[in-house]
């Protein structure tokens, strides 16, 4: 399941969820862009956890949650808290954070 957030609501996602996979990004990022698309092809492959795109410009809380200092950054978060997360473009660290949080 992928949504871009409207809101700056993830921690109740995070909270209503086992596992949930982030992507932040903003508009003027193109990394973002290019990871963009292979964020959306794992959330296909992965239907059952909730894959989440984060502007982190408009939603300063919902970056908060891990600490954003780059873009794009990947998190995964497991039973409400933080579990990893990987600052990348490329497609097999974001591969490995996904594997690492659908294993455990």
């Amino acid at each position: 399941m992928l949504q871009e957030l409207e809101q700056d609501n993830l921690v109740d996602i995070v909270n209503q969820n086992d596992v949930v996979l982030v992507q932040y990004a903003a508009t003027w990022c193109g990394n973002c862009k290019i990871m963009k698309p292979k964020f959306k092809k794992l959330a296909s492959e992965n239907e059952n956890i909730p894959f989440v795109i984060v502007d982190a410009e408009k939603l300063p809380e919902s970056r908060k949650l891990a600490n954003v200092t780059n873009l794009p950054t990947f998190a995964a978060f497991k039973g409400g808290k933080l579990l990893n997360q990987v600052q990348t473009n490329k497609l097999d660290a974001l591969t490995q954070l996904v594997n690492e949080v659908t294993s455990n």
